[in-house]
């Protein structure tokens, strides 16, 4: 491993629906016509992209990645705003005060489903799509789902109650996840977001928009997650597949290496295409 090319952390104040946002952000930005854009999933943080910089095959790419409001460090006035597409027009939003016309993007479950909404919107502008188990279907709802399945009229309730479920459930990152969600989501957030997770996922117009992106797109998902139904069929339609060993819904966590040497193969053989 070579010297890694730093990132560094910055703000950005933004204004959406009339509500107040302060975004927390690292990016690496030196030039590059490559970017990749990434959004983390519920209950995840920009971090969990930062050791990008220490792979050397990245060191062509520039990348941005930041706190959905709400989330990390990130903040927003309004929770009771929130939800996916108020997520899309964050991302839209951060996309123009950089002037970005051309990136690639890749989003991890809530980020995920954000980023295919995005890429729907801006296919012209999407160059890849690296989908890591982000809701394209129903069954996908396994945790946003949680808030319709044991409902709490207190959200602090229901956040405890939703991290006691999950931190047993069976998945490889599941107790490291939970250990840590406190720290990085306002309870006050989960259950426009979820609900938002669920309405989208049962409208059943996801898969028809991640099959139907112009871009070359990628879905990632771990081993314990092989049982999803649609995986032979998106393959058919020209999706490439990653499964990552040793890994359930968290690649980041439980096999990062794995993780970025699919994302390094599938960017090189798209950038080599186009």
């Amino acid at each position: 491993m070579s010297k890694a090319i730093p990132f560094e952390y910055k703000t950005l104040n933004l204004c959406i629906e009339d509500t107040e946002i302060n975004l927390s952000i690292i990016q690496r930005l030196t030039g590059k016509d490559k970017v990749i854009l990434f959004l983390h999933g519920f209950g995840s943080t920009k971090e969990d992209y930062a050791n990008l910089v220490y792979y050397d095959v990245f060191n062509e790419y520039d990348f941005i990645a930041y706190d959905a409001p709400s989330f990390g460090t990130s903040t927003c006035s309004d929770h009771e705003k929130l939800s996916i597409p108020f997520l899309v027009e964050t991302a839209k939003a951060l996309l123009n005060s950089y002037n970005l016309d051309k990136f690639h993007i890749s989003g991890h479950s809530m980020g995920g489903l954000t980023a295919l909404l995005l890429a729907d919107e801006l296919s012209d502008k999407v160059l890849s799509f690296i989908n890591i188990e982000g809701n394209i279907s129903p069954e996908d709802c396994f945790l946003s789902r949680q808030i319709i399945s044991f409902p709490e009229k207190d959200p602090r309730n229901f956040f405890d109650k939703f991290i006691e479920r999950v931190k047993v459930s069976y998945d490889p990152a599941a107790a490291l996840y939970a250990a840590n969600i406190k720290t990085k989501v306002s309870p006050s957030a989960i259950k426009p977001v979820f609900s938002s997770m669920v309405e989208l996922s049962d409208s059943e117009t996801l898969m028809t928009k991640f099959l139907n992106l112009p871009c070359p797109k990628m879905f990632m998902y771990g081993i314990t997650n092989c049982h999803l139904s649609y995986l032979e069929n998106i393959q058919k339609k020209g999706v490439k597949l990653s499964e990552i060993d040793f890994c359930g819904h968290f690649p980041m966590y439980s096999n990062p290496v794995q993780m970025w040497n699919d994302i390094s193969t599938f960017l090189s053989e798209t950038v080599s295409k186009n």
